[in-house]
């Protein structure tokens, strides 16, 4: 199996500027110079965390989504990062995957937020997403979905390969972020990738970043800081996350289970 690379692109918001945002990451992405697989963009990417969406969701196919396959086709690579969208008279905090060749499969975050009010504005989603990608199998996942191991477990008739949280989540609790990133790698024996953005939003809730790309054994790949606006970019080997799961087959005695 081949090596997986990933980027992630840690760096501030505009305020509910679609326009804004949009630019910016389209100057963040033509600077990536090396070949990539995937490219991480952090949650709301678009907007920030807005609980306006009657205002700043775009419907289900629109302006955002269309950026992404052009993106995603122009590096040829995928993008991952969730927008605030509207469909069929719901809005969601909805993460794409968008393929190189235009295609692309969407999750609705579970996890809704409701100590920032976002339950009273989103409808939660009810099904994980799995992607098969080069032989790998990744499971892309929101923020706040963080916090729920059951959630997020591997489990033995639908393993995956890579964890993938995009995140707004706020500097405060940023000691938690750290620690429950590294939790998930240990416990699902798998790579974790968690992405986040820096800066203060519109409501004044500062962001430290302190994104992360972590092997199955729990130990930090990347080097970015906290509150650095950088774009990062690592290899994931098949055959080292192989070897460590033959040699330590945790996942083999692991609990079956449905989440309802």
């Amino acid at each position: 199996m081949e090596d997986l690379n990933i980027t992630i692109i840690q760096t501030h918001l505009y305020w509910e500027d679609a326009e804004s945002n949009l630019k910016h990451f389209d100057s963040k992405i033509n600077n990536i110079i090396i070949p990539t697989d995937i490219i991480v963009l952090p949650e709301m990417f678009t907007t920030g965390f807005t609980m306006n969406p009657k205002q700043f969701a775009e419907e289900h196919g629109g302006k955002g989504l269309q950026w992404m396959m052009e993106k995603a086709k122009h590096k040829k690579c995928v993008l991952v990062g969730s927008i605030s969208v509207k469909d069929k008279g719901q809005f969601y905090n909805r993460l794409y995957w968008v393929n190189p060749d235009g295609s692309f499969q969407f999750y609705n975050k579970r996890h809704l937020f409701k100590m920032g009010n976002e339950d009273q504005f989103y409808k939660a989603g009810s099904e994980k997403l799995i992607i098969d990608y080069k032989g790998w199998k990744i499971c892309p996942l929101i923020c706040y979905d963080l916090r729920f191991p059951v959630w997020s477990k591997n489990q033995k008739e639908n393993c995956y390969d890579v964890l993938i949280y995009v995140a707004n989540w706020p500097e405060v609790r940023a000691y938690p972020w750290k620690q429950l990133l590294i939790a998930r790698a240990i416990e699902n024996q798998s790579y974790v990738v968690g992405l986040n953005r820096t800066g203060n939003d519109g409501n004044g809730v500062a962001h430290s970043g302190d994104s992360a790309i972590i092997n199955p054994r729990g130990e930090l790949m990347s080097t970015i800081q906290s509150h650095e606006d950088k774009t990062e970019s690592f290899d994931l080997s098949y055959n080292y996350l192989e070897d460590f799961r033959n040699l330590f087959p945790v996942l083999s005695d692991g609990d079956q289970f449905k989440v309802l």
